[in-house]
């Protein structure tokens, strides 16, 4: 259909810290892909308590944050 606007992906996550729940822009979360599943995750800032969280990211949820257009930040090995 064209003159639709694209409705801006949201994202459900949580605060570890104040265990706060809430609704994230994709232009809030940021996502790194390492070499390994230790070295790939996403962060956010809480939008309650102001805290840096950095949660694991696997397949599916690299798959679903690419997707949502969330900025994404490919980490190369040094050896």
């Amino acid at each position: 259909m064209e003159g639709r606007v694209p409705v801006a992906a949201m994202f459900k996550a949580a605060c570890p810290d104040c265990r706060g729940r809430f609704e994230l822009a994709a232009s809030a979360l940021r996502l790194a892909i390492g070499g390994s599943r230790r070295t790939t995750f996403y962060s956010f800032t809480c939008p309650d308590c102001g805290s840096a969280v950095r949660k694991p990211a696997g397949e599916r949820i690299v798959e679903l944050l690419t997707g949502g257009g969330v900025r994404t930040l490919r980490l190369h090995s040094t050896v």
